[in-house]
């Protein structure tokens, strides 16, 4: 079928549908899961979570989204089938504690069937299969109603493929699957009306193709063991539903393609590389699952570059490197081996674009980390290939046909060559690669991969004894330390050992819940306050830390000093104010480096993290390379110059929209609300921010900029100090130059150059001793080559040295065999001991060459004597060992080697 809906179409259609049935149309999320379980959002439930697991009190009783999400477990998968790719949208619907399986069955069913005209989806109701867990007679019984079709033409499935759970404790229920028959043409019939299938068989799954799944989440599960085998503790106090609809699988459905890669905002990108490469997309199979990674990779990267991820070697920078890089990869096997990026990447974001606008926005970021990566990838490739001709040469030098797969794994996970390159160019070589031992290496990674995620799942945060706390509250801990340091409030909850308490002692460790407070909680990269709580009845309480487990809930995390801790009572909360105003400093100077370094580099130096701490403050931003000593004097100056206007700090309330539309900044991974607060520095630097800062930018006093360093590609990092710490640090160094003026006996200004006249002399004397020390050390060659022993007609130098390093050792080696003579078999080998590693360089001459004799074999000869391993070419080679007690033996190798050879 085909209506010619566009994917944008569908998206508003969906939204629009559900808005009409009372849903609140809750915008995407950043693909950066806030939970330490997850790297990306990976289902549209994931921002709803907290309210699923009872965490958080959800605003409204139905929502509805479009969420973007990045799943990449099956990255091996993408392309190779019409359904698997890394990035998708997720479109859902979720009613918390409202709806339930008879509202979520209709409104479905409602939007699928309804003609296009009517703002439906227009999907023929008897090519759709519902399907629901096998033995839930309630969901049966429903279908039936809303769709009229028979119980035959309901589909059930086992636990396996309809029943939903987390993996861990928790919410869980049963699912319904809308499936859509795509015809013969794509696989055999389901027979389920004559059938009893608890598992969708895989040579089904692309025929009926699953395109929205319903969860109705009523169980309360106490243990899960696998997704069959789990325990039910009883029902959920109120039932949830959680929806996903695949946009992309609807779309191709409605648009007339075979897959998902075909779509209206994908497929430009495959028309693209085939003008690139020459190739011809659905010519042949392997060239078309190459068109279709490169579709799927080039989005998903695009994205999560947007959404302030930047290429590294874990975590989601590794994600990204790697998507990034087989798109690359993919280019190159279909032949085109230029930079494809800035080719392919334009076409993604003019289709994304008509969506997601920032794309158009962030644009040069974007592009400047995007084609950063790409270079460096080359580069690898370019290294990888000399590692690989390093290491088939060995291969060969020994006489074997076979690549390790310890080695072609090395190549990929060390170096990030992949392994089709590998295998490419061993096949040029005359080698095959152990795949076997590569893969096998691969499985073991994924494996212990899957085992450090599924420890991490099992640590979700208990947060039942907070949300406890926030019930009996029945509202939100007022937080008044923007206006005050010092402020009374209520003890309303205490927890210690992870459990509510009524009271605790001295010496107890304790976490404080009060009505208000005016401790700021530890967020958006402004450390805690700390300080102390005084009690009416006398207790006295030491603050360490400050932290907000759920929203709306501000915990004190205490050691009783002193008296008794107990709900009820009346309690003063003093902030240690210097700690507060040094990090309320650090702060506001965040924001203005942040200002002036986007005036310095452009808008893509955009904030990348932070940490404000008394005194002195990190702060990280994107960047495609070291900034010059001549930018960070410049934004220096310019904050400095800042301070002394004197401007005044403000925040004001507004909405998001007013926000964005006064020219505040939004920051890449923290999560806002409907209202937000912006902060100012005078009409200079505008940015959404929540936590505390200076009155004005005269009471940061000075701001002094430690350096800046890369702590990944792409990101920068500077560290500053501001206030007292940078006066301090300013007047140890006025110490430090007027020291070193006295000693050098220059004036201050003078001294970079005094300093660097001395740098010179001494290089100069330690180039001269160096060459005073290499001619002693050549001086002796003349006299072994005139001592040469005669093997057989063979001129042989064995010799050791001690102080001299690989380098000395090749040298010298080197130099003797130069001295012997021409005419005749020469060899000469020199092993060195330099601070316990022992080096070995054997260097033969032609002569020796056609007599057979070869320098790696007499390295080969020698190392066992050293402990060591060494090799190279027939005329030189060179080893190294840890062993030195044995080098007489060594040396006699030498001679033995050549007698026998």
């Amino acid at each position: 079928m085909g209506s010619g809906l566009s994917t944008a179409d569908i998206r508003s259609r969906f939204l629009a549908h559900f808005e009409a049935a009372g849903h609140t149309a809750v915008p995407s999320a950043s693909l950066l899961a806030d939970d330490p379980n997850l790297l990306f959002v990976n289902a549209g439930m994931v921002p709803f979570k907290p309210y699923f697991l009872g965490q958080e009190t959800p605003p409204y009783s139905r929502a509805t989204s479009v969420q973007k999400c990045i799943r990449t477990p099956d990255i091996e998968d993408v392309g190779k089938t019409t359904r698997h790719g890394t990035f998708f949208e997720m479109c859902g619907n979720f009613s918390f504690g409202d709806y339930f399986k008879e509202g979520a069955i209709e409104m479905a069913w409602n939007l699928v069937t309804k003609p296009v005209e009517h703002g439906g989806f227009g999907l023929d109701a008897d090519r759709l299969w519902p399907s629901i867990l096998h033995g839930d007679d309630e969901a049966l019984e429903l279908w039936m109603q809303a769709t009229g079709l028979p119980a035959e033409r309901i589909v059930k499935l086992g636990k396996r493929e309809n029943y939903w759970s987390m993996g861990v404790p928790g919410p869980g229920g049963p699912c319904s699957e809308i499936l859509y028959d795509r015809g013969p043409s794509y696989g055999p019939d389901g027979e389920f009306a004559t059938t009893e299938r608890l598992a969708m068989p895989t040579e089904l799954e692309d025929r009926y193709l699953e395109i929205w799944n319903l969860v109705f989440m009523q169980d309360e599960l106490s243990a899960v063991r696998s997704k069959e085998d789990f325990d039910i503790a009883g029902a959920l106090p109120k039932r949830n539903i959680d929806t996903g609809m695949g946009l992309e699988r609807v779309a191709f459905l409605l648009q007339g393609k075979e897959n998902m890669y075909e779509i209206d905002v994908m497929f430009p990108v495959i028309e693209k590389a085939e003008q690139l490469t020459g190739k011809k997309y659905g010519a042949h199979h392997e060239d078309d699952v190459r068109f279709r990674v490169i579709a799927d990779h080039i989005r998903s990267s695009m994205m999560l570059i947007n959404d302030g991820v930047t290429p590294g070697n874990e975590g989601r920078g590794y994600v990204l490197r790697r998507l990034a890089r087989r798109v690359v990869r993919s280019m190159r096997l279909l032949g085109y081996e230029d930079p494809c990026l800035p080719e392919l990447l334009p076409v993604s974001r003019d289709k994304m674009g008509e969506t997601y606008t920032d794309l158009f926005t962030n644009w040069e970021r974007i592009s400047t980390v995007a084609y950063a990566e790409e270079d460096a990838f080359r580069a690898t490739l370019r290294a990888g290939t000399t590692i690989f001709d390093v290491a088939a040469g060995e291969v060969k030098g020994s006489g074997g046909k076979v690549f390790s797969g310890d080695k072609a794994f090395q190549l990929h996970d060390t170096y990030g060559f992949p392994i089709d390159l590998t295998l490419e160019m061993a096949s040029e070589q005359g080698l095959q690669v152990d795949e076997e031992g590569f893969r096998r290496l691969m499985t073991e990674q994924r494996e212990r991969a899957k085992a450090d995620a599924k420890a991490k799942k099992g640590s979700h945060r208990n947060t039942d004894s907070y949300r406890a706390i926030a019930d009996t509250m029945g509202g939100t801990v007022e937080f008044t330390g923007y206006d005050t340091v010092v402020d009374e409030g209520t003890v309303r909850g205490i927890v210690a050992g992870g459990a509510v308490v009524g009271a605790a002692h001295e010496g107890d460790e304790v976490e404080v819940v009060l009505d208000r407070t005016p401790f700021y909680a530890e967020g958006g990269g402004q450390l805690a306050d700390q300080g102390v709580i005084e009690l009416a009845n006398g207790a006295v309480l030491r603050v360490r830390d400050v932290q907000s487990p759920i929203t709306g809930l501000v915990v004190h995390k205490a050691t009783v000093l002193s008296g008794e801790l107990a709900t009820g009572v009346a309690a003063q909360a003093l902030v240690d104010t210097d700690r507060r105003l040094a990090i309320s400093r650090s702060h506001t100077a965040t924001h203005m480096v942040h200002k002036a370094f986007r005036e310095a580099l452009g808008e893509t130096a955009t904030q990348a993290g932070s940490e404000n701490s008394p005194g002195r403050f990190r702060f990280d931003f994107s960047a495609s390379g070291a900034v010059p000593a001549s930018v960070m004097a410049d934004v220096e100056a310019r904050v400095n110059a800042v301070v002394l206007d004197d401007l005044a700090v403000q925040a004001e309330v507004m909405t998001q929209k007013e926000a964005v539309a006064s020219g505040a900044m939004a920051l890449f991974g923290e999560k806002y609300g409907d209202k937000v607060r912006v902060v100012s520095v005078g009409d200079w630097a505008r940015e959404l921010c929540g936590g505390t800062h200076a009155r004005s930018s005269g009471r940061l006093g000075v701001i002094k900029l430690l350096g800046e360093s890369s702590i990944g590609s792409g990101v920068r990092r500077v560290e500053a100090l501001v206030g007292t710490d940078a006066y301090q640090f300013l007047a140890r160094e006025h110490v430090l130059v007027a020291q070193l003026a006295e000693t050098l006996k220059a004036r201050p200004e003078d001294l970079p150059a005094r300093v660097n006249d001395l740098v010179e002399k001494l290089r100069a004397a330690e180039k001269e001793i160096e060459k005073i020390r290499l001619g002693q050390l050549l001086a002796g060659g003349a006299t072994l080559a005139a001592g040469a022993a005669d093997i057989n007609g063979v001129k042989v130098v064995a010799h050791h040295v001690d102080g001299a390093g690989g380098g000395d050792v090749r040298t010298l080696a080197l130099d003797v065999r130069g001295r012997l003579p021409g005419d005749a078999p020469g060899v000469a080998v020199i092993i060195g001991v330099a601070e316990g590693k022992v080096s070995v360089v054997a260097a033969v001459n032609p002569a020796a060459n056609a007599r057979g004799i070869s320098a790696n074999e007499l390295v080969r000869a020698v190392a066992p004597y050293v402990d060591g391993r060494g090799g190279g070419k027939d005329d030189v080679a060179q080893g190294g060992g840890t062993d030195a007690s044995r080098i007489d033996e060594a040396l006699a190798a030498v001679t033995a080697t050549v007698a026998t050879g």
